[in-house]
């Protein structure tokens, strides 16, 4: 039994430390992160890592909206 809590614990803590995003680009896609998308002010590009946990890139001045989840 206590090993049941314990693990439960883990999990939500797991759980708490990353946060998905939600990037809806000007031509209406949804694009969704595994953690939160940050700029590369040299490039002008949004970089995240998608929900696969491939590295994206996407120009600033197509993020129409970034939502957290």
């Amino acid at each position: 039994m206590k090993h049941f809590f314990l693990v439960t614990l883990i999990l939500l803590t797991l759980n708490g430390c990353s946060t998905e995003y939600i990037i809806t680009t000007t031509d209406g896609q949804m694009l969704t992160t595994a953690d939160k998308p940050e700029l590369d002010e040299d490039t002008g590009m949004i970089e995240f890592e998608d929900s696969e946990g491939r590295k994206q890139q996407i120009p600033q001045n197509q993020v129409k909206h970034m939502l957290e989840r």
